[in-house]
């Protein structure tokens, strides 16, 4: 995603940053650490590290560890992508977003002392985001994993606190393999010796290879469902029942069932790194993690004002089958009724998965071409595969029209969720005048 930055020198930077290598992907570890030795091993000087890995819900999930570390008094330096719509969104510094003239600065340093070496851009920006950790007092450091985990640039902690698994989906399977369990053994390379291990629910036979794993490595391990359990409760928290405790907490302030799930994850490895944790910093985190484009409501803004005053629209950035299955439980709960869509997606992976899952719901489906992303599936590619699906479907030629029409089809009364890619997510937040924070 372009980045939207005030400071033309951090812009540039990013630019000059994103054309060292070929190739956008290219997974292994060497470069890494090659660059981090010239910047002097800050890998190894960053406050206590939390490392997660997954396909779905990581981002999520350590947006609930920083609000319950932040309701304990505490600070917490996090590295997570892709950004939405400002690069700054992917370096939050002891809880607040890394500013334009920092960046430049620390892009600057990082690439004068990479001198022009073959280096992918998430490498290089891992990199920067590790010495500006390094500098930054704080006490504790999130870290979500770009791709996979074993070879995926993050993976360069030696003794973290605790790791995570996350929901494991198939998903970017050129790069990690098409099987659930190649998939799972690339996710489990985060683990440490000794290091405890937390996971999400996992399908059978990701859960047997994460827990192997683990035995082999010596970790203690946890997964949810079995080795601790939530009870939902009616108004919309659960309790966490976790060792010989039960934990009352409220309904989580990101919307959906998964997010109980990933607020008891994160509640369990705060417990796990921070003993003494207060519960009260537990409920009140739940309660108040803020993570955009995961079924957001769009109240205000810039394309809101076009729609009639009392018109639900809904955005997120559920982009696989795995996170469809998620969104199209979440928007039943907000509405049992039909919805009109507005998508757009990627071509690096099948959107008839995608669109299959959310089929059931769709009154009608408006679809748009997300811009500047060379990998979007185009409008009327996109139109042709939902009506293939015996979807009802309209190509649009941008937002706004995608908006208007989508108002059409409700009526101005039936809601409109907005999905299919983080990158759409961070277009219509762009469009929107409502950035992330």
């Amino acid at each position: 995603m372009p980045p939207v930055l005030q400071n033309q020198r951090a812009e540039h930077a990013l630019m000059r940053l994103g054309q060292l290598h070929p190739k956008l992907i290219d997974l292994g570890l060497d470069r890494t650490y090659a660059l981090l030795e010239k910047l002097g091993s800050p890998h190894l000087d960053l406050p206590p590290v939390i490392h997660i890995a997954g396909t779905n819900g990581k981002g999520s999930t350590l947006a609930f560890i920083r609000a319950i570390l932040e309701h304990n008094g505490q600070t917490a330096h996090v590295y997570s992508s892709p950004h939405l719509v400002r690069f700054n969104e992917r370096i939050r510094l002891a809880g607040r977003l890394i500013d334009d003239d920092a960046l430049a600065d620390l892009l600057e340093q990082v690439e004068d002392k990479n001198s022009g070496t073959d280096i992918t851009f998430f490498e290089v920006t891992t990199a920067a985001a590790m010495l500006a950790f390094a500098q930054t007092p704080a006490d504790f450091t999130l870290l979500e994993t770009g791709l996979g985990g074993r070879m995926d640039s993050t993976n360069v902690i030696d003794h973290p606190l605790v790791t995570i698994i996350s929901p494991i989906a198939k998903d970017h399977e050129h790069f990690l393999g098409n099987t659930i369990t190649a998939i799972a053994g690339e996710k489990a390379g985060i683990m440490k010796p000794n290091v405890p291990v937390i996971s999400a629910h996992q399908h059978p036979e990701a859960a047997a290879v994460l827990r192997k794993y683990a035995e082999t490595l010596g970790c203690p391990f946890w997964q949810m469902g079995e080795d601790f359990a939530i009870n939902e409760q009616p108004d919309g928290g659960f309790i966490l029942n976790w060792q010989d405790q039960q934990i009352t907490c409220p309904a989580p302030a990101l919307m959906g069932a998964h997010q109980r799930e990933n607020a008891a994850l994160a509640a369990v490895a705060v417990m796990l790194a921070s003993p003494q944790i207060s519960i009260s910093a537990i409920k009140d985190g739940i309660a108040a993690a803020d993570w955009p484009a995961r079924i957001q409501a769009l109240k205000t803004g810039r394309l809101i004002i076009r729609t009639p005053k009392g018109q639900q629209i809904w955005l997120d950035g559920a982009h696989n089958r795995h996170g469809a299955e998620a969104l199209a439980r979440s928007l039943q709960q907000i509405h049992m009724g039909k919805w009109v869509m507005i998508a757009g997606a990627l071509n690096t992976r099948p959107a008839a998965d995608f669109l299959n899952a959310l089929k059931p719901l769709l009154q009608h489906l408006i679809t748009i071409t997300i811009p500047d992303q060379e990998a979007s599936l185009g409008a009327d590619e996109l139109c042709q595969t939902a009506m293939e699906l015996g979807l009802a479907a309209t190509a649009a030629p941008d937002l706004t029209t995608a908006i208007d029409l989508a108002v059409s089809h409700s009526n101005g009364e039936m809601p409109i969720i907005i999905g299919g890619s983080l990158y759409l997510s961070g277009h219509v937040l762009t469009e929107n005048e409502t950035q992330p924070q």
